[in-house]
Formats: C-alpha cells, structure tokens, sequence
C-alpha cells in the first residue's frame, strides 16, 4: 500500500524525518484560522489506494483536536484507504476516572473519538494509571510504541557509569528496562503527592552505587515537581547534581526553572513534543510501527 505523511502545523520536523526513515513522501496539512477562530483546514488528496498518516502530537491538545479531526475527515472522503494517527503523546489519558459527581471521564471519550476517525492510532509510551490498555480508554485500535530502547542507547552514549533512579512507583517499568539494557543498577525511589504541585519523595538505601551518576528517569515531565523534589534529596544525601531523562517533555510554564533550581544538571527529552530539550529522536521506531 502507498502511504503518504501529512503533518499538522507544529510537526513538521518530526514528519519530514519519519517520511525520511520510511522513504514515504510527506506534505502538511494547512491550517487557517479565520477571524472568528474558526478553522479552514486544506490537505493533499490522497492518491488511490493511499494511506494517510497524520503526525500530531497532541500536547496541548484543545486548539490541535478540530483542525487534526477535520483534516481526518477530508481525507477519508477523498477516498484514502487507511486514515492513521500518529500521536507520540496522547493526551487526557489521565481523566480516567469519575472522582466527583458531574466530571467528565475524559479518557474514554476521547479515545472512542479518535477511536471512530482512524483505522490506528500509535502513542508513545503513553501515560495511563488506573488503566492497563489503550483499549479500555476506547482505543480498540490503539498501538503502543516503546522507546525504552532509545532512552537506554542515548544515557550509555552520554552518561558514564549512571544510576537509573525512578522517582515513583509508576517510573518503575522504565527504570527496570533502560537499566538491563545498559547494564547499570537501577532503583525507584517512593512518592506521596499532597497536591498538583507538592509531592515528597523520599530515596531508597543507595549506599552500594556511591561514585555512579544518577540519572532521573521518568515517562514524563509535566510540572517538574516530582523530578525537582527527587533531584532536592539526592542532593540532600550527598550525591553529585542528577540528569533529568524522560520520554515526553510536557514542560508545564516554570518547570524547567524548578529543575534548575533543584540542581539539575541537564534535562533530555524525546522529540515525542517539541522542546530544545528533545535530544532523542523517535522517528526511527515511529517508522518500524508503521511497517509492523
């Protein structure tokens, strides 16, 4: 099947170096807003028997959601014979649960949305918690790339002799993975939240890595509070500035100055959002799962 990469305004670079890897054609999806915020979005049909793969993470996701959904539609009905989605970060994965009467349970709804529009979906490592499955947030036809392996191959490139340290629990599966494949030790510290923006970590016994270079490994980094209060008792316990590493560099405003103001030393990202801290190319398996 032909397959040609459309990218949303924004994912430009990641497309141009997933169509590179996959030596697909690609183009990108116009996006004009008229004055009453509405949007008018153009695409280039499609060729028969075309695939169509959009590129739009969706960090951010409100003002991205209707143009990516109207460029989905205008597609299908230009007849493409395959409409995917690529999504390195899927958003409100979070809202998995209905805590208080009235609120939206976000997850689901959002998932049997793109669920309806894409014949797949493919997400990076994405940030589920009560949930196991792309599947159980309506996503039947999600798929889920990991990039453990990227992760591990930039840290053994870049960092001698590192401790892999998970700040919570959830940072767990990465941790363990990343540190078998490099061969370096590897622990997760533990985490009470008391709010969006005040956590407590508190670290294992470390005493048998003294001399190591402990790298902070989460999936994301939103606030930066947990990676900041982590990198706080490392230092506290005597060890040498922490490296900030994870798959998806939300960045919330101010996160990147509470990590420096903790004393990070360096924080390195995937290009799954694009930050300057994205260091780690995710293009050549975002192909490989196109292909698989």
């Amino acid at each position: 099947m032909k397959r040609r990469i459309h990218a949303l305004p924004g994912n430009q670079a990641l497309a141009e170096d997933l169509a590179r890897h996959g030596g697909w054609p690609w183009t990108t999806v116009q996006v004009r807003r008229f004055p009453d915020e509405e949007s008018l979005v153009t695409v280039t049909p499609p060729e028969k028997g075309e695939e169509a793969v959009l590129v739009c993470t969706l960090d951010r996701p409100d003002p991205k959601l209707l143009p990516l959904l109207l460029a989905a539609g205008t597609l299908r009905e230009l007849g493409a014979a395959r409409v995917v989605l690529v999504a390195p970060y899927l958003a409100y994965l979070r809202q998995d649960a209905r805590f208080h009467p009235g609120e939206a349970v976000a997850a689901g709804i959002f998932g049997r949305l793109l669920d309806g529009l894409f014949d797949a979906v493919l997400t990076v490592d994405p940030h589920l918690h009560r949930l196991r499955t792309l599947a159980e947030a309506g996503l039947s036809r999600g798929r889920v790339v990991h990039v453990a392996a990227d992760l591990a191959a930039w840290i053994a490139a870049h960092v001698a002799h590192p401790l892999i340290l998970g700040p919570d629990a959830e940072s767990a599966q990465w941790v363990h993975e990343v540190a078998a494949r490099i061969d370096a030790p590897g622990a997760v510290a533990s985490k009470v939240r008391h709010g969006d923006r005040a956590v407590t970590v508190t670290l294992p016994d470390l005493s048998a890595w003294r001399g190591r270079t402990p790298v902070l490994l989460d999936d994301i980094i939103a606030s930066g509070h947990t990676m900041a209060e982590a990198a706080r008792a490392l230092r506290a316990a005597g060890w040498p500035t922490p490296i900030c590493v994870a798959v998806h560099g939300v960045l919330a405003e101010g996160a990147l100055d509470l990590l420096r103001s903790a004393d990070v030393a360096r924080v390195v990202t995937t290009d799954s959002i694009a930050q300057h801290t994205a260091r780690i190319r995710l293009a050549g398996a975002l192909a490989a799962a196109l292909d698989a």
